[in-house]
């Protein structure tokens, strides 16, 4: 979902100064810092990229993958199949 924003200008005896305003809604859901420093990127005359110097850390915590199948699971919550976990199609023994 886009949120249309318009450019604006204001003119000086020197100088010019653009402006493009973030919707409140995208500043918090990016959780922007009061005088951060980022970078605009020119990607084309169609795309105009925003660059974070510094992004804040993910709040999602990155959990390496288990080591084996074997390992065993503390806690009343663990589930039947985390300590033994059977493939359908694993190889028959044979006789």
């Amino acid at each position: 979902m886009g949120f249309p924003t318009k450019v604006q200008l204001i003119k000086r005896q020197a100088s010019e100064q653009w402006y493009i305003n973030f919707p409140s809604a995208v500043a918090q859901a990016m959780e922007f810092a009061r005088g951060e420093t980022v970078e605009w990127i020119v990607e084309s005359k169609a795309m105009l990229a925003l660059r974070r110097t510094q992004p804040p850390p993910s709040v999602l915590k990155k959990t390496p993958p288990a080591s084996s199948a074997t390992s065993t699971s503390s806690g009343a919550n663990a589930s039947p199949l985390s300590t033994s976990a059977v493939s359908p199609r694993a190889p028959k023994p044979s006789p």
